[in-house]
């Protein structure tokens, strides 16, 4: 096997997708068969988790053995339920409770969950639930994760704060970086209300598009312009709409004090691409893992700087591997690369 690039280039990691084929719609598992320290950090108005409280540095329990990414809304947690049955059918989880009669300890799988809002696509009866999550654990594996319209990114869009007629196509991303024999990695599923900006050249990749849809509306030019949105419910404001979701990772060891200090750090990464990033109605959440198979022990600080760096790269890799959506009762929208493809015809066309 070659060098695995993404999450699972970090040791100890697998990842897996379940795309509904219904609908556009899914779900992301990183499984830590091994156990994993995570922290979590919440930036997002409109939030839909499970088991984050249980990640606080002041409380018991220090690892966790997957985290779940859903499409859904919040019925999309049920998707967790599915990872836990699967990792307890192979008795992984932390010993608690009561002895089983053959004298062991019952395990219980510890599985921290959050979920975005894909609602806008398709049939919204149609949401990831407990099957889903454990296909997603059956498709898991140690090879490079696929990216776009995949898992959790399946339906997520962006731009959408001048509503979704002029929103455009997210997806799933994966970046990683080896520094000194220490492995960092992001994996995402970008569904911002924001556009996405290349913070290396400053111009838009995917966003808000103009009222003819052949150009991007540029949401924070429009803002300063005072060009708001026409109405409240075209912000939706008053409901999430939204939402990205990261999962950053390293084989260094670190603390789960390390390790939530390490995942507020990599928010940094979507404030560089995503502009607005964090709004009223995004649940914006990073969960960052630690293995520790390195058995490196590095400064927090660069662990989280790089972090940072590498969830950048992968929401630009999600919303360029994104495929565009059409269809009956679909809503329009393009991906990046199709604005890509327009911009170099252009070129192509000029004497």
């Amino acid at each position: 096997m070659g060098i695995i690039f993404g999450l699972t280039a970090v040791a100890g990691l697998s990842v897996g997708h379940f795309t509904d084929t219904r609908r556009p719609t899914g779900c992301t598992v990183v499984l830590a068969e091994g156990g994993a320290v995570c922290g979590v950090d919440v930036r997002g108005a409109a939030p839909g988790t499970r088991e984050t409280e249980l990640l606080a540095p002041i409380n018991a329990v220090e690892k966790v053995h997957a985290v779940l990414l859903a499409g859904g809304s919040a019925f999309g947690l049920d998707a967790a339920g599915g990872v836990m049955r699967w990792l307890d059918e192979r008795g992984v989880g932390v010993a608690a409770g009561p002895t089983r009669g053959d004298g062991s300890k019952v395990t219980v799988p510890i599985v921290p969950a959050a979920i975005l809002f894909d609602l806008w696509v398709g049939d919204s009866r149609i949401r990831p639930d407990a099957a889903s999550g454990y296909a997603a654990c059956q498709a898991a594996s140690r090879e490079a994760p696929a990216e776009g319209n995949v898992g959790a990114g399946t339906g997520a869009s962006l731009g959408k704060l001048f509503g979704i007629g002029h929103a455009m196509r997210g997806g799933v991303g994966t970046a990683s970086i080896v520094v000194g024999g220490v492995t960092v990695a992001a994996l995402v599923a970008v569904n911002a209300m924001g556009d996405v900006v290349d913070p290396a050249t400053g111009a838009i990749v995917a966003g808000a598009r103009t009222d003819d849809g052949t150009g991007f509306r540029d949401t924070m030019a429009a803002f300063r312009r005072g060009a708001w949105p026409p109405s409240r419910s075209a912000m939706r404001d008053e409901a999430g709409g939204a939402t990205t979701l990261a999962i950053v990772a390293t084989d260094a060891r670190l603390t789960k004090t390390q390790a939530t200090k390490v995942a507020q750090m990599a928010h940094d990464g979507l404030a560089r691409t995503i502009h607005p990033v964090h709004t009223m109605s995004d649940g914006d959440v990073v969960f960052a893992l630690a293995t520790g198979a390195s058995d490196a022990h590095v400064h927090t600080t660069l662990i989280g700087a790089l972090a940072a760096d590498v969830l950048a790269d992968a929401v630009l890799r999600a919303v360029r591997a994104a495929c565009s959506l059409h269809g009956a009762g679909l809503p329009d929208l393009p991906a990046a690369s199709d604005f890509a493809a327009e911009t170099d015809n252009k070129t192509r066309d000029k004497p």
